[in-house]
């Protein structure tokens, strides 16, 4: 196997460990492989997190509107990774409280850029988006 392959199916990996991680609400598994001046877009606000204690506090407003079970599921993930930078995009749904409680879900998009540290893949960026209605 060619190592641009071999490399593409660790981030995949890295990607598919860190979903589970979010289901299963373990903080330590979410921010394993993430830099330390991490930079995150997301869709509530803050909007932009910069460092890894901001990105880590951005989860608790996550878990607040989230319906039990956690839903973060990869719907289609795509991946180019080459000997020291690699990017992740991703379509993924994870599913909200409606109004009267009820479980709604919300397709999103996520898009995530690695580098590579020691031979261990990081992430420096993710960037979560909702499609525009």
């Amino acid at each position: 196997m060619n190592t641009d392959k071999v490399d593409e199916k660790a981030v995949r990996e890295l990607i598919e460990n860190w979903a589970r991680s979010v289901r299963e609400r373990n903080m330590d598994g979410i921010l394993a492989s993430h830099a330390r001046d991490i930079v995150m877009f997301d869709v509530p606000p803050p909007r932009v997190s910069r460092g890894i204690e901001a990105y880590r506090e951005t989860w608790s407003l996550f878990y607040t509107s989230q319906a039990e079970p956690i839903a973060f599921d990869i719907q289609e993930l795509d991946v180019v990774a080459g000997a020291k930078v690699a990017f992740a995009v991703a379509l993924m749904q994870c599913a909200v409280k409606g109004r009267m409680g009820e479980r709604e879900p919300l397709d999103f998009r996520l898009t995530v850029g690695l580098r590579k540290e020691d031979e261990r893949w990081i992430v420096v960026h993710e960037h979560h988006s909702i499609p525009a209605t």
